[in-house]
């Protein structure tokens, strides 16, 4: 059974510089609900299906499968829920961990998020001085929810 166990932190945007590189996503979601969410993603030129569940503390099942270039942009055209999640990705290993830091675009600009992948819940982690407040257990910071309430509309 394929796990996630995962931490989302904002970033201090004052104290973190975007490393050379960073890779775009485009991400939109299909059939989502409470329990479930189905998503397209293009990285760079690869394609992917994920089917991610409900999550429970910080763990939730996911299932990513790679798809054809052609068929995940078809998808996101034409049947992903608008607007689509656009960010760039840049990881940074930082005290023995891979953190991976999105820097939104589009309708979700001006929020930069931090998350690390973790063995298990109890994992204990040290935070690289550039991350801010843990918003693991906010709603509002999943990717599915910010196409239904994009981080412009918020008034922050």
């Amino acid at each position: 059974m394929a796990k996630e166990i995962e931490r989302k932190f904002l970033v201090k945007k004052a104290l973190w510089q975007p490393p050379a590189g960073g890779v775009l996503y485009r991400q939109g979601y299909i059939n989502t609900n409470n329990e479930t969410a189905v998503r397209v993603r293009l990285v760079g030129n690869q394609g992917f299906l994920t089917i991610k569940g409900k999550t429970i503390g910080n763990t939730r099942l996911e299932y990513e499968y790679p798809i054809p270039f052609k068929d995940a942009q078809e998808m996101l055209d034409f049947l992903c829920t608008p607007p689509l999640i656009e960010k760039k990705r840049y990881k940074v290993e930082e005290n023995g961990l891979v953190w991976e830091v999105d820097v939104f675009l589009g309708e979700n600009e001006g929020l930069v998020l931090a998350e690390v992948e973790l063995e298990d819940e109890s994992q204990e982690i040290s935070l690289p001085q550039w991350v801010g407040e843990e918003v693991t257990d906010d709603p509002r910071y999943y990717n599915v929810n910010l196409v239904n309430n994009p981080f412009k509309r918020w008034g922050v």
